[in-house]
């Protein structure tokens, strides 16, 4: 699971999925998914979405490629 999760209030906008620097948003008919292996935990979709649709899991997130242990 990802550090975010869409719910079923996502209109499917897109404002998450365009807004996500590691592409982890992905369409998949309403609500859009969250690749938990992409996500950072960065919480841009969060802040962006008109909904509020999408909302952090308490998971962390994983760490970016060639970031400290």
């Amino acid at each position: 699971m990802a550090p975010v999760a869409v719910t079923r209030a996502c209109t499917g906008c897109g404002a998450c999925l365009l807004t996500c620097p590691e592409r982890a948003v992905r369409p998949h008919g309403r609500p859009l998914v969250v690749l938990a292996d992409r996500c950072t935990g960065c919480l841009e979709c969060v802040e962006v979405c008109p909904a509020d649709a999408v909302v952090e899991t308490g998971r962390p997130p994983r760490r970016p490629a060639g970031g400290a242990p």
